[in-house]
Parts: C-alpha cells; sequence; structure tokens
C-alpha cells in the first residue's frame, strides 16, 4: 500500500466507497474507516498503520495546498 489509491481499493474489499466531493471529508471519513476495520478485526495492526500513514499524510499536503492557494490570492 502505497497512495490513497491503494487505500481506496483497500476500503472497496470491504463494500466501502468514499466520496463526499470534499478531498479533506474524505480523507477524514476513510481514517473512521479503516479503524472501524481494524476494530473489527478485519484488517491488521500493519494495514491500519500503513493506511493511516497515507492519508494522514494526504491531509497535511492537501492542508498546504489550501494554504498556498490562499496566500496567492491575496
Amino acid at each position: 500500500m502505497n497512495s490513497v489509491y491503494d487505500v481506496q481499493q483497500l476500503l472497496k474489499k470491504f463494500g466501502i466507497f468514499v466520496y463526499m466531493g470534499e478531498r479533506l471529508l474524505d480523507l477524514e471519513l476513510m481514517i473512521s474507516e479503516i479503524k472501524d476495520l481494524y476494530y473489527s478485526s478485519l484488517i491488521n495492526k500493519d494495514e491500519l498503520h500503513k493506511a493511516l500513514s497515507i492519508l494522514r499524510n494526504e491531509i497535511l499536503i492537501e492542508n498546504n495546498r489550501r494554504k498556498s492557494g490562499e496566500e496567492h490570492g491575496k
């Protein structure tokens, strides 16, 4: 697992499709779903940590993208 797409494919295996139309909300919902899968013993600890790392990193990237967009818009 190396990308958000890979995390989406993992969720898809369990019939979970996340698309709210807002990137940050999608990522946060994916984090919640990944945790639920782990607490239900459907994924292992390594999958949990890898998926959370990918999603949290993507949230940081998205927040930086938005911040620099706001600065350029001034």
